[in-house]
C-alpha cells in the first residue's frame, strides 16, 4: 500500500437552513476546484453543482443526504430505488460492463453490512485496477469526493473492491456488479467508453497523482 498525499476535508456548517444552503451552493465550486486531472475535468460541471446543491438542501430541510440520488444527479442515469437494484433495472435501460470509465456508476452488491447496496460516480481512471469515485453516504450524511477503489479480484475484472477508508488507507473489501454506463448524451467523454461486456447476473486513487480526497459533511 501506497503512501498518499491526500488530505480529508471536512466542512461543517452549523448555520441556519437558509445559510447553510447559501454557503453550500459556494462548496459546489470545490468541485471544479479539485478536478486537477484531465479526466475528471470531464464530469460534467453543472452536474457536479446540481448534485451538491441538492445535497446541501436536503440537509437545510433536516432530510438524509443518501448514495442514489447524489449519483443520479452527478451521472445522469436515471434509475430510481435503492442501490442493491440498480444493476437489474440497468438492463435494457443503460449498457453495463466491467470495464470503468468516467462518469460511470459503480455498482455496489447488498452485503450483511450494506444490505441496501451502494452507487459511486468514477471521477478518474488512476490504472486498470484502480479509480477515483465521488459518491455520497460513504459516510453518513456526507459527500466523499476523490475516494479511491482498488480492484482486488482473482480475476481483475472490477468484481471485488476496497475503498479508500483513511487517506492512503484501504479498507475491507466489497463486491461489486461492474458499471453502468451513461447513455451518450449523458456521457462527459463518450469517445472514451470501451465495448461493453455483460457481466453475470447479480442480486442487486493512485498516490502518485497527489490528489485530495475531500469529504464534505452537511449537518
Amino acid at each position: 500500500m501506497q503512501n498518499s498525499d491526500r488530505k480529508t476535508n471536512t466542512i461543517l456548517p452549523r448555520l441556519s437552513g437558509i445559510t447553510r444552503t447559501a454557503i453550500a451552493l459556494g462548496i459546489c465550486g470545490l468541485v471544479s476546484a479539485c478536478a486537477q486531472s484531465p479526466t475528471e475535468a470531464d464530469l460534467n460541471p453543472e452536474r457536479q453543482s446540481m448534485a451538491l446543491r441538492e445535497v446541501a438542501q436536503k440537509r437545510a430541510r433536516g432530510q438524509r443526504v443518501w448514495c442514489v440520488p447524489y449519483a443520479r444527479n452527478l451521472s445522469g442515469i436515471e434509475i430510481r430505488g435503492n442501490a442493491k437494484d440498480w444493476w437489474g433495472k440497468a438492463h435494457n435501460m443503460f449498457e453495463r460492463g466491467p470495464e470503468p470509465v468516467v462518469g460511470a456508476v459503480m455498482s455496489f452488491r447488498a452485503t450483511g453490512g450494506m444490505p441496501l447496496g451502494h452507487v459511486a460516480v468514477v471521477s478518474d481512471i488512476v490504472t486498470d485496477r484502480e479509480v477515483v469515485v465521488n459518491h455520497a453516504n460513504w459516510y453518513r450524511n456526507r459527500v466523499s469526493l476523490k475516494m479511491g477503489v482498488k480492484d482486488v479480484s482473482k480475476n481483475n475484472d472490477w468484481t471485488l473492491v476496497r475503498v479508500e477508508s483513511q487517506p492512503g488507507r484501504y479498507g475491507s473489501s466489497y463486491p461489486v456488479n461492474g458499471f453502468i454506463y451513461p447513455n451518450v448524451d449523458e456521457s462527459p467523454n463518450p469517445k472514451s467508453y470501451r465495448a461493453c461486456r455483460e457481466p453475470a447476473e447479480c442480486a442487486t486513487g493512485d498516490s502518485r497523482l497527489g490528489h485530495e480526497a475531500q469529504t464534505l459533511a452537511f449537518r
